[in-house]
């Protein structure tokens, strides 16, 4: 039985010449949740939809007359149906045809034949239009397997964005990157086309890329970007670390497309992504992103040192300037690698004390502050304890900014 997400009516047209398709759909859909109209004839396809203004419609994309890709134009070029979704569904598989179909403006693409919950999963994606924001790995410096870290997990930074137009970002390749790529196999993602940002090239934000089970899947296509280090490239930092004399795999063994970016402190767009990115206080030249899509903005900002207002290295230009980066962002995952306690011992090493995240999000009107990047010391009791302390920062500045401890694995909707 397929589960139903919502349970308002969701009006939907599904244009295709195949009898056989709009059978199959209409028992797929069958129910309260969905109003269904299906017409054969593509030609008068158009006139139909603008009559019914549809939620969502579901169009072949091989049909005579009047394709797919001419009836998404017609649909997304109308002021009348401007909010309506559409899914381009068809049975050919080609990487060109799927990326044609977003050029067209369709918001998603389903390829035939497919099961009931794909449908409704796609379906839903679409409709909801929200971002999958998973945490793969919290912990930092190393990882931390073992008892003590059962609860919040012991693996290093990687957090993943899924979009519903597919597009897939990754921040940081730690060694949570590795059961992503299993997650990613096991759910048959195959033809990955998945964006690396990398914040800096430490050991832990990196050294799990050759684990990385779609980079030896033939047809997926990844790209890697991050921060030069002066004159050595990003490709020469990744490829560095899987020279032979340290790692039996190097970069030729890929059987993915894989390429680089070197990314300076910008606003760029990737996959039609707007992507700004920030210079951060530590050693090396480190990045902080920030993520916008429809009014949503994500904030990945590690590993970063906020120094104490008493110290001589505070700097309230950059302090400043980093709250403007992340002012009102729905999701802030920033460094905070220390209690207060631990920080006084630690100043100087790059990273912040949790209380200072806390104090920062709420100055920046964060939405929601996600902890993260925790020591390697620290167990999980430290690590509830790092979010009674942030929660108790907030509540005395009588804060609106929420606070969380992501569990590694932990998936959130934005």
């Amino acid at each position: 039985m397929v589960k139903h997400k919502e349970k308002r009516t969701i009006k939907v047209v599904v244009v295709d010449d195949d009898p056989l398709i709009l059978e199959t759909i209409s028992l797929y859909l069958k129910g309260d949740r969905f109003k269904l109209i299906t017409v054969s004839d593509s030609a008068t396809a158009f006139d139909l939809i603008l009559e019914n203004r549809p939620d969502l419609v579901l169009v072949d994309l091989i049909m005579p007359g009047v394709d797919g890709l001419k009836l998404c134009k017609q649909i997304k070029t109308h002021e009348d149906l401007a909010d309506t979704k559409f899914i381009m569904i068809s049975a050919k598989i080609y990487e060109f045809d799927e990326k044609r179909s977003y050029e067209f403006g369709a918001d998603g693409y389903l390829i035939k034949p497919f099961q009931p919950q794909q449908l409704i999963n796609r379906i839903d994606a679409v409709l909801e239009d929200k971002i999958t924001m998973t945490f793969w790995g919290v912990r930092g410096t190393l990882p931390v397997p073992g008892e003590k870290s059962l609860k919040y997990g012991g693996n290093t930074s990687c957090v993943s964005l899924e979009f519903p137009k597919k597009q897939f970002f990754i921040f940081d390749a730690g060694s949570g990157i590795k059961n992503l790529g299993n997650s990613l196999i096991e759910r048959n993602l195959r033809r990955l086309r998945a964006k690396i940002f990398i914040s800096h090239p430490h050991w832990d934000h990196i050294n799990a890329i050759p684990f990385f089970a779609p980079l030896y899947t033939q047809g997926s296509d990844i790209e890697v970007l991050g921060a030069n280090q002066g004159d050595v490239t990003m490709r020469e930092l990744i490829s560095a670390q899987m020279d032979g004399v340290y790692f039996p795999i190097t970069l030729s063994e890929f059987a993915a497309r894989v390429y680089f970016r070197d990314l300076e402190e910008e606003t760029i767009e990737v996959d039609g992504i707007e992507v700004k990115t920030k210079l951060l206080s530590h050693p090396g030249k480190c990045l902080g992103y920030r993520v916008n899509y429809q009014g949503r903005s994500i904030c990945y900002i590690t590993d970063n040192e906020f120094f104490p207002r008493d110290n001589t290295s505070h700097n309230a230009h950059y302090e400043k300037k980093l709250i403007e980066f992340c002012e009102g962002a729905d999701a802030l995952i920033p460094d905070c690698t220390y209690t207060d306690e631990e920080y006084k011992a630690h100043v100087g090493w790059g990273h912040s004390s949790v209380s200072k995240v806390a104090e920062f999000a709420h100055t920046a009107n964060v939405k929601a502050l996600y902890l993260f990047h925790h020591d390697p010391d620290q167990d999980d009791n430290d690590i509830d304890n790092k979010l009674s302390e942030a929660e108790s920062v907030l509540n005395g500045l009588s804060s609106s900014t929420i606070v969380i401890a992501p569990k590694e694995g932990d998936h959130f909707k934005l």
